[in-house]
């Protein structure tokens, strides 16, 4: 799998200031983490990777599949799986028809769609409330049912934005094992603050700031501009304090 950005630029309306400015940069890795201050356009990042949105200027693209070519754009969008980081629910659904009504969105039949939702949905640890109406689950549930969401068409790559949002530690873990569950063709991207255990399931770091890219390594690279000082178990935020202090001098 390989996400490009070419010369990529995209500004909101009314705003004069771009959010993402000539932007190279490609995705390789099976599993890299999105890092950034708030504001540094890390969810217009995914979400011009998931075609929510288009660029300005330059040029999206996967595997040769352009966001930009109205040819290319159907089979781009049934390769991406994107979760936002509010993600939206249908009032009134059980969590079953809403993850299948996701599906059958994706590109599967009704029955696939239906069919394929109560696995997504205990992969996440909510087998038991297929039949619960999304409105009676807690904020943490509802996150839960959001990356379900995610996985039921079986993408090729997965946009996630602050997935572990409102998840305690346990409900973190089970997300961890879930992306280290995922088949190996299965690419992902996660935007996340918390970066504690992030050199346990992901390979790669991009950090991102004002729009552009201030660091694209491996874990080890990123750990490496850790303080020398640092108290141990502690390297991986003072390394990325020290990328954001390098940025602001």
């Amino acid at each position: 799998m390989a996400l490009h950005f070419q010369s990529c630029s995209f500004r909101y309306k009314r705003r004069e200031r771009l959010v993402i400015d000539g932007l190279d940069l490609r995705f390789t890795a099976p599993r890299t983490v999105l890092l950034g201050p708030n504001g540094a356009g890390k969810s217009t990042l995914l979400a011009l990777g998931a075609s929510a949105i288009f660029p300005h200027s330059g040029e999206v693209a996967l595997d040769g599949l352009s966001v930009v070519k109205r040819n290319d754009l159907r089979e781009y969008r049934r390769k991406v799986s994107w979760l936002p980081q509010r993600p939206a629910f249908l009032p009134g659904t059980t969590c079953r028809e809403h993850v299948a009504y996701v599906g059958w969105l994706k590109g599967l039949s009704e029955r696939e769609a239906w069919n394929a939702a109560p696995q997504a949905i205990d992969r996440v640890g909510l087998g038991g409330k297929l039949s619960d109406k999304v409105s009676t689950l807690s904020g943490g549930q509802q996150q839960r049912l959001a990356i379900a969401q995610a996985l039921i068409h079986e993408a090729e790559l997965l946009l996630l934005d602050e997935p572990t949002v409102g998840l305690d530690p346990a409900q973190r873990r089970r997300f961890h094992d879930v992306l280290e569950g995922l088949p190996g063709h299965v690419s992902v991207i996660v935007s996340t603050h918390e970066i504690v255990d992030l050199d346990q399931t992901f390979g790669e770091v991009v950090v991102l700031e004002g729009g552009a890219t201030k660091f694209h390594g491996t874990v080890s690279e990123f750990q490496a501009h850790a303080a020398p000082d640092c108290a141990p178990g502690r390297q991986l935020e003072s390394a990325y304090s020290t990328l954001l202090d390098a940025v602001e001098l």
